[in-house]
Formats: C-alpha cells, structure tokens, sequence
C-alpha cells in the first residue's frame, strides 16, 4: 500500500481560529512506496488565498509564507487537481498529523465546489495511532520526533518539510499498525 503524508499551512490569526475563515495557503506532501518503505516522490505548491488574500503578520511569522509566495501562486481551484493528479490513481491512504488536514481539504473543496476523492477519505490520523502506541496523549509532531530520537528537519510550519518529517515518524508508526491489521 503507498501512503501519501501531507501536510497544510493556511490562513491564521493569533487570535480566533475559525476554521470557515481559514483558507489552505500551502500543500505539501511525500508518497511512502510501503509503511516502512522510502520517500519515491514529494509534491510542494503555495495556494493564492482568495476570501481574505493579505496574510496576517502572525502567519508570515508562524509559517515563514510571505505575501510575494501566495500572490504569485494558483487558487485552490488550480493547484487542488493538480495534487490530485501527482498522487495518481493506485492505492493509496492518506495520512496526516492530525485531523486538521482532512478537514481543511473538505473545507476548501466545498467552499470551491470542487469534490474531493473518495480515496481522501481513507484517511490515518498519525498523531492519534503514535500516541496510542507509545501509551502517552497526543502530542506535536516535534515531540513525536524528539521522542523517537530523530531530528526535525528544514523549517517547522512549512509544508513540504513538514510533511519529510512526518513521514519519517509514519515509517515508524505505520508498520506496526499494518501488523496489527
């Protein structure tokens, strides 16, 4: 089974994180060949955010996205397909840290009237089934990776390099979850 670990950036404020006023501003993802198996391909593109397009200073400073990086990208209406299209049409199951990105995914496809493959849905939530392995709550993704004696690599809140690291604590976590069925 290929697994495709992705991770978003999107539109943030310090205060109030209403998740209809966000918008996805970065996707970034890597396809596993098997749960333990190597990186075979990544995928990495800023979203022009249309509903409120000027990035808040606390974004900029969270994610290190500038305002240059989403104007001169495609909508979600262009780029969406296009991921679609690099993950292609053999098996696979989407994973993430979390629920957030699912979510963000069915928020922005609605909120475009694009539809979201079935396959998407097929979904692992790698922060739950870390932390119920270890025995311990869930916890980021930089506590996972600490815990596992593994460094975090390129930048934090960036999409792509998000999505390296957490393939690398998904080739920890996912072999034992196919073990166990």
């Amino acid at each position: 089974m290929r697994y495709v670990i992705a991770d978003l950036e999107a539109t943030c404020w310090e205060r109030g994180a209403n998740h209809d006023r966000m918008e996805i501003i970065e996707i970034g993802a890597v396809v596993l060949a098997s749960a333990a198996g190597e990186v075979t391909s990544e995928f990495g593109e800023f979203v022009r955010p249309i509903l409120e397009p000027v990035l808040s200073e606390f974004c900029t400073r969270l994610t290190g996205i500038q305002q240059l990086d989403v104007e001169s990208a495609s909508t979600f209406v262009e780029v969406f397909p296009r991921f679609v299209d690099w993950i292609g049409f053999r098996p696979y199951v989407l994973c993430s840290w979390g629920a957030y990105d699912l979510r963000q995914f069915q928020i922005d496809c609605k909120r475009h009237d694009l539809s979201i493959p079935d396959e998407l849905a097929r979904h692992v939530n790698l922060k739950q089934l870390f932390a119920g392995q270890q025995g311990i709550r869930p916890c980021g993704m930089k506590d996972a990776l600490r815990r596992l004696g593994i460094p975090l690599e390129g930048d934090h809140h960036r999409a792509l390099d998000d999505a390296r690291n957490i393939a690398k604590i998904a080739r920890f976590v996912l072999p034992r979850m196919e073990a166990n069925g």
